[in-house]
């Protein structure tokens, strides 16, 4: 069995890691617990959100992003998210992880561009498709 790659193999890229959740009640009643956030950024359907928080090795953290279903009518549409981290380690240290959401849920038919609000992040993100 030949396991190498030739110079013309087309390459997968992975796809994101999770899927934004489209969910009005599980958006209303998400809370998170405390994190920094380190970076945030759009490349192509994928939103990748990079943190810091403190806890014992970061292995059980939960990193879930939950659209509100709302679209705003503005030109462009905007959405509301919120990014909601868990974290029940009790630890000192601090850890970074970084997770990538697929944001395709989230396009508007008829539109190739969106404004995504997301609670607590200081500036909002254009996301184009």
């Amino acid at each position: 069995m030949n396991t190498q790659c030739d110079d013309d193999d087309d390459l997968v890229e992975a796809p994101c890691e999770q899927t934004v959740i489209i969910d009005s009640g599980f958006y209303e009643l998400a809370e998170s617990d405390l994190y920094t956030l380190i970076s945030v950024q759009i490349e192509d359907n994928c939103l990748a959100i990079n943190v810091s928080a403190s806890g014992c090795d970061s292995s059980s953290w939960s990193m879930v992003l939950v659209d509100s279903g709302a679209v705003a009518e503005s030109s462009p549409e905007q959405r509301f998210l919120k990014f909601v981290f868990s974290n029940e380690e009790d630890c000192l240290a601090v850890f970074t992880q970084e997770r990538s959401f697929d944001l395709s849920p989230l396009q508007i038919t008829g539109s190739n561009e969106v404004i995504l609000n997301i609670e607590s992040f200081s500036e909002t993100l254009t996301y184009m498709y």
